[in-house]
């Protein structure tokens, strides 16, 4: 009997230690495992992140001055309007061009479906009240252009479609907007400008990218390395939109 149990003791000290061996090679991994499971894993999140929450984009002309500058990297939040949440008028919004929607575009709304917009000598009018000047809005030209000639300083009145969103640049004497081309229907919104996590102030004799491009790359190193602390706008770094 006493036999009986020492040899199940010692099975179960062999099974114990099986076990605690398995365990042990499967804590083991290999350090470059380990890395690449990291760096999957890493990808994985970020191409979730890309498609269905936030995207990155670079600021390409200056139709939103002085609220944001060519140069600027602004984070969108592409869930913003999701959830029941509908854009409001003043936000700064990423869309598809609606004349072209392999372009992307930042404006600011204007004005919600079924509002009427009229331009007067420059003055904006939402349903005939005087519409809300943004902050860093600007008129660079001191010249008043008649509507028949164009649309930038004398417009409508134009009454915005049902899906639809009208949009201007804050750059008003110098951005191509829903005056131009009509509203920005609802389906082309991509997503809210949030914050500018990045600004680069953008010079002319900046390296090129052509062929070879090896070539390019060292130029490009060099230059980025000489001008980082002249050419980084780091009062703009973090700033809400």
């Amino acid at each position: 009997m006493d036999q009986d149990f020492l040899i199940q003791d010692v099975t179960k000290a062999e099974r114990q230690k099986h076990a605690n061996k398995v365990l042990l090679q499967k804590e083991k991994k290999p350090l470059w495992r380990e890395y690449l499971e990291t760096a999957i894993i890493a990808l994985f999140a970020a191409i979730l992140l890309r498609i269905f929450v936030v995207s990155a984009y670079r600021v390409s002309s200056s139709s939103m001055e002085n609220c944001l500058y060519e140069g600027d990297y602004i984070f969108v939040n592409k869930l913003a309007y999701d959830f029941d949440n509908e854009p409001q008028v003043g936000d700064i919004i990423v869309f598809k061009y609606p004349n072209n929607p392999d372009k992307e575009f930042i404006k600011r709304i204007v004005a919600l479906p079924l509002q009427t917009v009229q331009v007067a000598d420059k003055v904006v009018y939402v349903d005939e009240e005087v519409a809300a000047i943004p902050l860093h809005s600007k008129h660079t030209d001191k010249r008043i252009i008649p509507g028949e000639l164009s649309f930038r300083d004398n417009f409508g009145p134009y009454e915005v479609p049902i899906d639809g969103y009208f949009v201007m640049g804050d750059n008003r004497d110098d951005s191509r907007d829903s005056r131009f081309w009509g509203e920005v229907p609802r389906e082309n919104i991509i997503g809210k400008a949030v914050f500018i996590y990045w600004s680069w102030e953008p010079d002319a004799d900046a390296p090129g990218w052509e062929f070879p491009y090896v070539i390019d790359a060292g130029h490009w190193v060099g230059y980025a390395l000489w001008n980082f602390p002249s050419h980084v706008r780091w009062a703009r770094l973090g700033t809400s939109l």
